[in-house]
C-alpha cells in the first residue's frame, strides 16, 4: 500500500511524541541482556490514516482493560516517522502491515506470500524490534472493475485483462513505478494494453469516481474500501501474488511489554478479519463518521475481548 510508504514533511512540533513512563511491574523481572523491563505505562501510535488510528485504538483500549496506564500518539505520519520512532522508544506499539513492513526495512525483497514474508521479517527488522503474531485481516492493493465490465469481457483475475484490447487503470501516481504497478502487469502478466491514469487520492473517492464513470475500466482501491462493496465492485484475482500480502501486525518495541500484553494484543489480532476492518472502515467514513475509540470501544465488546 503506498499510502504507508510517502515520506511525510513534518514540522518539528507535529514530531513530538509523547514519551514512554518507565516504572517496572513488580512482579515482571527485566528481560536477561537487555536491562529493559515490561512497563506500567505504554505508548500506542498510528500512521496518518483513519484504519490505523482505529487498529491502534483498539491495542490501546485492550491494553487499558488490564489496568495499564496507556499513552496515545496518533496520526505521527507515514512509516518514514512512525518506524524511527518506534526504533528510538518513543512510542512501544504501532499497527504495521506485513508485505510494506518488510519493503520498508528490506527494499531487495521479492517475497510476496503472506508465509514468506512472516519467515523474512524478523531478520529485516532492527534490533530491538519485533513484530506480534499478524491478524487474519488484510488490507492492500487491489484491482477492481465494475460487475458490468467484468461480465462483459468475463474477468475473474487480473491474467483475464490480456484478452480486452485496451484498458485505463488508475492509481497513485507512484504506481506506475511499483513492482505491483505497471511493471508487475507487464512483467508478471504480460500486459502491454494498458494506458496508466495516475489520481493522487490514494484509492479514493476520485480514484471510485473514475471508474464509475468509465474514465477508467480499472482502478486500484485499498481492499478494505467500503466503496468495493457499496458500488457492487469486482475485485480481480491476483494468481501470480503480483501483490505482496499485507496482513495487520502489531509493530513493538522489544522488552516494553509483558508476556500478558502480548498474548492479549496476539488475541486482538488473532480475532481481527478483513470484513471487520471493512465493517469499521465504513462506519468511519460513511455516514455516521464514528469515531475511532467509538469503533474500538464496540468492536473489543462484540469480539469478547473486553466487557
Amino acid at each position: 500500500m503506498t499510502r504507508l510508504t510517502i515520506p511525510a514533511v513534518l514540522t518539528a512540533a507535529a514530531l513530538t511524541l509523547v514519551g514512554c513512563s518507565d516504572p517496572n511491574t513488580a512482579d515482571t523481572p527485566a528481560p536477561e541482556g537487555n536491562g529493559e523491563a515490561s512497563a506500567q505505562s505504554l505508548t500506542v501510535g498510528s500512521a496518518a490514516f483513519p484504519e490505523s488510528e482505529i487498529i491502534a485504538e483498539i491495542y490501546a483500549q485492550a491494553l487499558e482493560s488490564t489496568g495499564l496506564e496507556v499513552e496515545r500518539s496518533m496520526q505521527i505520519g507515514a512509516r518514514e516517522v512512525y518506524a524511527p520512532a518506534l526504533e528510538g522508544g518513543e512510542i512501544d506499539v504501532v499497527p504495521d502491515y506485513t508485505g510494506n513492513l518488510l519493503a520498508y526495512y528490506d527494499p531487495e525483497t521479492e517475497a510476496t506470500g503472506a508465509e514468506e514474508i512472516e519467515a523474512a521479517l524478523p531478520e529485516a527488522l532492527p534490533e530491538g524490534t519485533e513484530i506480534l503474531a499478524p491478524a487474519p485481516a488484510e488490507d492492500k492493493d487491489s484491482l477492481n472493475v465494475t460487475r458490468a465490465f467484468a461480465e462483459e469481457h468475463s474477468l475473474t483475475s487480473i491474467a483475464d485483462l490480456a484478452g480486452v484490447d485496451a484498458f485505463a487503470i488508475a492509481a497513485n501516481p507512484e504506481f506506475a513505478e511499483r513492482s505491483y504497478g505497471i511493471p508487475g502487469l507487464e512483467k508478471i502478466y504480460g500486459l502491454s494494453n494498458v494506458r496508466f491514469v495516475p489520481i493522487n487520492d490514494g484509492g479514493g473517492p476520485a480514484t471510485v469516481q473514475a471508474l464509475l464513470d468509465g474514465d477508467v475500466q480499472v482502478a486500484n482501491v485499498y481492499s478494505t474500501t467500503p466503496a468495493i462493496k457499496d458500488n457492487d465492485l469486482v475485485t480481480l484475482e491476483d494468481p501470480e501474488s503480483m501483490i505482496a500480502a499485507q496482513h495487520v501486525t502489531a509493530f513493538v518495541k522489544s522488552g516494553r511489554l509483558s508476556d500478558g500484553a502480548v498474548q492479549l494484543l496476539e488475541r486482538v489480532n488473532a480475532a481481527l478479519t478483513t470484513e471487520d476492518l471493512i465493517e469499521m472502515n465504513g462506519r468511519s467514513s460513511g455516514d455516521e463518521k464514528a469515531a475511532p475509540a467509538v469503533i474500538a470501544k464496540d468492536w473489543l465488546a462484540a469480539s469478547g475481548i473486553t466487557g
